[in-house]
């Protein structure tokens, strides 16, 4: 595996899944594997989670995490081939992303989208920049299209409360948000829970249908309350317009679960990525509930990390 960046196949998902599993009851088994091995955590944009479990599960190998905090710390980045820098760049991605390549083992980039430029954001452009021109292996923290290591942790939770020989019925759900929010975590979870294998159902309001390249396979339901029958699990999840590129149309506050939701679904459970809007993504009852997986989700994006970091050295 030389780069992590999306789903490649069930195979090595599971392979992935199983492994962190492994870690998951054993963080330090490999406490030496990476001993000697620098990974750099490069920020483009802001981090809680990500920025923690992977510093956590680089140190469980016995790597060496160093974070930068680009977006604050660093120059100013120019990204465009042939730019003439006479304006507020600093520092071109080739000359950056070069240097950094030769300082660490492996990079992990986060990026998110412009979302304004729709075929820059959909070619994973400032991303595929520091894959371009490192020249080590490049793990995804969040691009502008995928969040591959929160989709790794996602299924690691499913598997983790799956009924065995029972195949779920997995319900991906549209909620309100205050503003314009990237599709990374939809796009990804899509990919993933197909790619796993698992029946899944997409719901949002009309017009906000995601880049169909990720959906192919799923069920689309424009009727939240039919998606939700019979759901295992539910993933909640704000997105903005993909066709109308980055645009907000609807607001519909009835979309963020609650309880009264489950009637025809009595025993799903409920996932987000985090970090969540308190009752306007999903409401107090369900976050603080027993249906709630979102803090094993959380806690499982440490071991999906280090899994992925474990292949990467290998």
């Amino acid at each position: 595996m030389n780069h992590f960046t999306q789903f490649e196949n069930k195979s090595l998902a599971e392979q992935l899944i199983e492994e962190a599993l492994k870690y998951k009851s054993d963080p330090r088994q490999h406490i030496s594997k990476g001993l000697g091995k620098r990974v750099g955590c490069i920020f483009l944009n802001p981090s809680l989670r990500t920025r923690a479990s992977t510093q956590i599960a680089a140190l469980n190998l016995g790597m060496d995490p160093i974070v930068m905090n680009m977006d604050k710390e660093g120059w100013a980045l120019e990204m465009q081939e042939g730019a003439v820098m006479n304006k507020g760049t600093v520092e071109h991605i080739k000359d950056a992303a070069a240097v950094l390549g030769t300082y660490f083992d492996v990079l992990a980039i986060r990026a998110f989208p412009s979302l304004s430029n729709k075929q820059e954001d959909s070619e994973d452009f400032v991303f595929n920049q520091f894959i371009k021109y490192s020249g080590v292996p490049v793990i995804s923290l969040e691009s502008a299209i995928r969040h591959p290591l929160q989709s790794l942790a996602d299924m690691i939770t499913i598997q983790e409360n799956i009924i065995a020989g029972h195949k779920p019925k997995v319900v991906l759900t549209w909620a309100p948000h205050i503003k314009a929010i990237p599709h990374a975590v939809a796009n990804s979870f899509a990919e993933w829970a197909i790619g796993c294998g698992h029946d899944l159902t997409i719901t949002h309001p009309e017009g906000y249908d995601l880049d169909p390249k990720f959906t192919k396979g799923s069920k689309i339901e424009y009727n939240q309350q039919k998606a939700l029958t019979d759901a295992d699990f539910v993933y909640v999840k704000n997105w903005s317009a993909f066709d109308d590129y980055g645009k907000i149309h609807c607001t519909d506050t009835s979309w963020m679960l609650t309880e009264k939701h489950f009637k025809n679904a009595k025993n799903a459970k409920v996932m987000h990525c985090l970090p969540v809007r308190r009752n306007v993504e999903l409401s107090d009852e369900i976050l603080n509930g027993s249906r709630s997986l979102v803090q094993k989700q959380a806690e499982n994006r440490i071991y999906a990390a280090q899994a992925v970091l474990s292949k990467i050295i290998e």
